[in-house]
């Protein structure tokens, strides 16, 4: 039997015992256990249905749920940089988040071994219950900026979310907080997208295209601007593949089924590929290659 030795360090009850070669330490005040929640966390995966894979589809949901949170914190963190004029500050964040939706990303892969059988199993159980009823990703849509305030009324009974999803929705977006930086930096961004209603869809601007095009034109001269430019664009594309796995794995899944809260499914997640957050960051590419290749050498022949 291991030999435990105790003792008292700053008033807390302390332990030590050799185990394996190794002095392994710990006290009564905080364990690995209830710094996590363990026991909240593994009760967390109650089933509805009694069906064995209704768990990899509850714990794959739950994991997403976590991993969305982590970027709504990190986001925001990045927003309040971005505020002060702190960029290179910010892109550790930046490089973070797209760490987690890489990770997220991949998450899809274990869900699509759910094959049509094994989700049919427990499918009518979930009733009306959906991912259109998160609203960690309605919240996290909001501060990248596609505002939609026809999305919350299925929130409407939850009086807490409901009035923070409100508050997002009328605060500016990441896409407006950068522009709104720009603004202060002296660049000439107009008025009508400074003093917009924020909980209206931003359009896009053939001005803004313009700035950014100058900017991605020097990039000695605005390296920190193009270096925000270039992480932000990448939150976009990394979200865009999460949006395209979700579809390719729903189509796996259910094929073209409607959706279990009475959408039409993967039609309704193709529809989303075509949103875009920051629509002249991209626009701006196609205008930037053409004018290098016109302006560029040209082949003697």
């Amino acid at each position: 039997m291991t030999e435990i030795k105790s003792s008292k360090i700053d008033g807390i009850e302390t332990f030590e015992a050799e185990i394996n070669g190794e002095r392994i330490e710990w006290d009564s005040e905080l364990t690995y256990n209830s710094h996590l929640q363990t026991e909240r966390l593994l009760s967390s995966q109650i089933g509805v249905s009694g069906e064995p894979d209704e768990t990899l589809f509850i714990i794959i949901h739950q994991t997403m749920e976590l991993w969305i949170k982590l970027c709504l914190h990190e986001l925001r963190i990045v927003i309040e940089c971005i505020k002060s004029d702190q960029l290179s500050k910010s892109f550790k964040t930046f490089d973070r988040i797209s760490a987690i939706q890489r990770h997220m990303i991949q998450s899809w892969e274990i869900l699509a071994t759910l094959t049509p059988h094994d989700f049919l199993t427990f499918r009518g159980y979930l009733r009306k219950a959906s991912g259109f009823q998160s609203h960690q990703y309605r919240e996290l849509e909001f501060l990248l900026g596609n505002k939609n305030k026809d999305l919350i009324v299925v929130h409407k009974d939850d009086q807490v979310v409901y009035n923070t999803l409100t508050q997002v929705l009328n605060t500016p977006s990441l896409y407006d907080e950068t522009l709104i930086l720009l603004s202060k930096k002296g660049f000439a961004i107009p008025s009508a997208i400074l003093d917009r209603d924020w909980s209206k869809p931003y359009e896009a601007s053939p001005e803004i295209e313009d700035i950014w095009r100058l900017i991605y034109e020097d990039t000695e001269k605005y390296w920190e601007l193009y270096m925000l430019a270039e992480r932000v664009t990448s939150l976009e594309y990394y979200f865009q593949e999460w949006r395209f796995k979700h579809m390719k794995t729903v189509s796996r899944v259910i094929g073209h089924s409607t959706g279990t809260a009475g959408s039409s499914g993967v039609n309704y997640l193709l529809k989303a590929l075509d949103l875009s957050f920051f629509p002249e960051l991209w626009s701006m590419r196609t205008k930037l290659s053409t004018d290098k290749e016109e302006n560029g050498p040209r082949c003697p022949l």
